[in-house]
């Protein structure tokens, strides 16, 4: 299935990392041929009360607090400029919201009636995180993050493909979702971590080769070590070691408990995208 209709959902305000993650989803999105839909967020953010100085009451606070709210209009703008500077056809919306808990719903429930949601992500942001979860698990379709922290350095096309491959039934719906992107790749990589490489494992990485032949596509299977560290980390130096464009992989192997607990490779991954990202469950 092509991909058409995409999400770009926003919050936040437009630093110069922001501004260079839009323009570079607008892009993509323009690539694709698909419609993209900006849907920024305004937040209401609490400020801290001022101090009053009265004869009657010193140092007494404010009976209210000031408000403020985050510029989605300033990113709705970031948006616009980057639309009219690409062939890319785009709509715009904003919402608010009162509540900051309410953003990840918000985005999860917009999502659902599109092909992919383009996610700007901050490294180690606890509400990045927060957000991409929820559009993966609440919004039914797959979301494609974009880390912010180099955004200006990532390709718009992703000739580079690497497919983290164990089997499950979320890596395999990751490959599906993926196979739009797969197709135009110039070199696709399906690659199982594990320290003992079984034969299970060999005939299962054959056979997803199989598969995607049958799309046209001509992929190579490799097995890489753990040696102790995390899976997550090693996907990031394999990325990092071979160029890769793009990281297809499923969301959550383990139970969401035990990634929160231990961490794992979807806790890594969301928390610093590596390159782009295409991550279902």
């Amino acid at each position: 299935m092509a991909i058409k209709d995409i999400l770009l959902p926003l919050v936040g305000e437009p630093n110069p990392a922001a501004v260079a993650a839009i323009n570079k989803c607008v892009v993509v999105a323009g690539d694709l041929g698909a419609r993209v839909t900006a849907l920024a967020v305004e937040e209401e953010i609490p400020v801290r009360p001022k101090v009053v100085i009265s004869p009657d009451l010193e140092n007494a606070e404010e009976s209210a607090a000031s408000r403020s709210v985050s510029d989605a209009r300033g990113l709705l703008k970031a948006f616009d400029a980057a639309a009219r500077g690409h062939p890319v056809r785009s709509e715009r919306r904003i919402r608010r919201v009162d509540a900051a808990a309410d953003i990840p719903l918000n985005f999860a429930e917009a999502a659902r009636l599109t092909d992919l949601s383009l996610v700007p992500v901050k490294s180690h942001d606890s509400r990045s995180e927060r957000i991409v979860e929820r559009m993966i698990f609440d919004s039914g379709r797959p979301v494609l993050m974009c880390p912010e922290e180099n955004a200006s350095e990532l390709s718009v096309a992703f000739d580079r493909v690497m497919v983290a491959w164990d089997h499950t039934a979320p890596a395999a719906r990751a490959v599906a979702d993926a196979l739009p992107l797969l197709e135009d790749a110039a070199d696709v990589r399906v690659v199982t971590a594990t320290d003992e490489r079984t034969q299970s494992q060999v005939e299962s990485g054959n056979a997803l080769l199989r598969h995607l032949a049958e799309h046209g596509i001509n992929a190579t299977f490799e097995t890489i070590r753990i040696d102790g560290s995390s899976v997550g980390k090693v996907f990031e130096a394999y990325v990092k070691k071979n160029s890769i464009d793009l990281l297809v992989m499923g969301a959550y192997r383990h139970s969401r408990l035990n990634e929160v607990v231990w961490g794992g490779a979807t806790k890594t991954i969301i928390g610093r995208p590596p390159c782009w990202v295409l991550m279902s469950h």
